[in-house]
């Protein structure tokens, strides 16, 4: 008897307690099951991967000796800040300057030699002129001597001796004539030794001018390739410099990733301090790295005041685009329920719950792309949609 009054006891606590869970349950079926929606969106996707790239200087390289001689002086040190111009070593000077000055005397002695061809030349023309006048005298001398030849005055022997002295003044004018060619191409020759000397005279005073070795862009020196009292000959290395002001981002892109970065998109880009900055794509390399099925674009960033702090090979961080941007319909990641026959979704219409099939495509952040199934606006169930059913009614508030 006191185990079957304990277990009629038993079972009418167990009444009387159930009995509110089922009024409330009841209730709460007559006003709609409380959930959480979400509305549906059309938005930009723009998916991004990350790559480590690294700063390099778009100008760097070795500043050589651009003349001979030994080094007299060495004006900086690795990791001197120099400017275009500034004077990073001196190659011995005296030597060069005798050569200068030797050029400028051969110049002079050629601009001599031409002003004498040229006085020559004048003195030859002046005889060429005494010869012709004196050719005419003689040819009207012989034409007087040839109009008496019927008269009795007539001299055979003085009409041969004038035709002679006309032959002998042709033979003058001839001769006075060819000293004339002769000056003039004296003239020539003086003309083109004077080139010469001057081009000399250039190239001494470019020499004496190229002894002091000056930096040929803004940098800052990374290596000394000599020191004072070496030789240099045309060509050797002085100093290497790198300009760290300069930099643009240098990354090796896999292959199936280039399709989105045209010359001219805009990216990001993350330092190591944790700064984003902007980047724009100014080239995609054309050359493809076969073992690692990469190839390297360059990016021309925008780092403003921050550029002072960076070097040459730092690492960077780039998020960059997957594809090109475009336009999707989106729905949250906790609307979807997977049953056997794919995804679905509940959707709120007039306080109905609607069981509704979708296609989803890529997954972006907290969200899918909707292929189909889905209209933007559409108030899908993101939480309480595990005990929906299909035309259950219900209140629902906005996603928490």
């Amino acid at each position: 008897m006191n185990a079957r009054h304990l277990a009629r006891g038993a079972f009418l606590i167990a009444v009387l307690v159930a009995a509110p869970a089922a009024a409330a349950e009841a209730g709460a079926d007559a006003q709609g099951t409380l959930v959480w929606v979400d509305a549906v969106t059309r938005q930009p996707l723009y998916q991004s991967f990350t790559v480590i790239g690294r700063l390099v200087a778009r100008q760097r390289g070795v500043v050589a000796a651009r003349t001979r001689g030994p080094v007299a002086e060495m004006r900086v040190h690795i990791g001197d800040r120099v400017r275009k111009g500034d004077v990073l070593a001196v190659i011995d000077r005296s030597r060069l300057a005798w050569r200068r000055d030797l050029a400028e005397a051969q110049v002079k002695e050629q601009q001599a030699s031409l002003a004498n061809a040229e006085a020559r030349q004048a003195v030859a023309e002046a005889r060429v002129a005494t010869a012709e006048a004196q050719h005419a005298l003689a040819q009207q001398e012989l034409v007087r001597f040839q109009n008496l030849r019927k008269s009795a005055a007539f001299s055979q022997a003085r009409h041969d001796d004038q035709r002679q002295q006309v032959a002998v003044a042709l033979s003058k004018v001839d001769e006075a004539k060819a000293e004339v060619h002769e000056a003039l191409s004296l003239i020539d020759q003086s003309q083109a030794r004077i080139l010469r000397a001057k081009a000399n005279l250039k190239l001494a005073r470019d020499d004496l001018a190229l002894a002091r070795v000056r930096a040929s862009f803004d940098g800052v020196v990374t290596l000394r390739h000599t020191e004072a009292g070496a030789y240099l000959e045309v060509g050797d290395e002085v100093v290497t410099l790198v300009n760290d002001r300069d930099l643009e981002v240098e990354a090796d892109v896999p292959y199936n990733r280039i399709a989105g970065l045209d010359a001219g998109v805009e990216v990001s880009i993350r330092l190591d301090d944790g700064s984003r900055h902007r980047a724009v794509v100014r080239a995609v390399g054309v050359e493809e790295n076969p073992k690692t099925r990469t190839r390297q674009v360059r990016f021309a960033p925008t780092f403003g005041a921050a550029a002072k702090k960076l070097a040459d090979g730092q690492s960077v961080a780039l998020d960059l685009p997957i594809g090109p941007k475009r336009d999707v319909v989106s729905v949250h990641k906790d609307a979807i329920i997977r049953e056997a026959a794919g995804a679905v979704v509940f959707v709120v219409v007039d306080g109905i719950a609607r069981k509704r099939p979708v296609e989803l495509g890529e997954a972006f952040g907290a969200r899918f792309e909707v292929l189909a199934g889905l209209a933007p606006g559409d108030q899908v169930v993101v939480r309480g949609n595990e005990r929906l059913r299909p035309g259950q009614s219900v209140r629902f508030k906005g996603a928490s």
